[in-house]
């Protein structure tokens, strides 16, 4: 459900080609715990695989990283791109759920958005979906926009009451 095999599939060749470094933290199916510590073991110096948990460990991977991968094959709700959101971390999601409704993709043109989404759930769609996170993080100016709008973000529920209040008065004509 979180999209580890889109992960399987596609993280060697992103690392292979790419300069990236690749944090995991969590147990889960030990078949994917085994290769992800197969892949830290191929590459040592790029891949941190963390195969328990730790909530101190789980805020600094926050606070450190700049993107957080999020390729979940459903997700109702989903509080680790909102996390994110607040540290700065952009996030790459996949169009589900409560992921598709909270991360606007970023817009160059407009500066608008605060993240970057893939629709089908498909490693090559991630994987571009990934890439285009890349290509912004090379270019500074507008991988600072894409940070600032992320940290601006407000899912508070006095920001909810607000759109709820205005949805109120405009279908019923009246303020509340």
């Amino acid at each position: 459900a979180k999209g580890l095999d889109l992960v399987v599939r596609m993280m060697d060749e992103i690392l292979q080609h790419e300069d990236i470094q690749f944090v995991l933290l969590g147990t889960g199916d030990k078949a994917y715990e085994d290769w992800f510590k197969g892949l830290a073991w191929r590459f040592p110096t790029k891949v941190s695989a963390n195969i328990y948990f730790s909530n101190q460990l789980a805020q600094r991977i926050y606070a450190a990283s700049d993107i957080f991968l999020m390729p979940s094959n459903y997700e109702p709700c989903g509080i680790g791109q909102l996390i994110a959101l607040r540290y700065g971390s952009v996030p790459v999601v996949r169009e589900t759920g409560g992921l598709k409704d909270t991360i606007i993709p970023y817009d160059k043109y407009t500066k608008q958005g605060k993240g970057f989404r893939f629709a089908d759930y498909n490693a090559h769609e991630m994987m571009y979906a990934l890439k285009r996170a890349l290509s912004a993080y090379e270019n500074y100016e507008e991988w600072k926009q894409i940070v600032e709008n992320a940290m601006n973000s407000d899912y508070s529920w006095k920001e909810s009451a607000r759109e709820y209040k205005a949805l109120y008065e405009k279908l019923t004509g009246s303020e509340a």
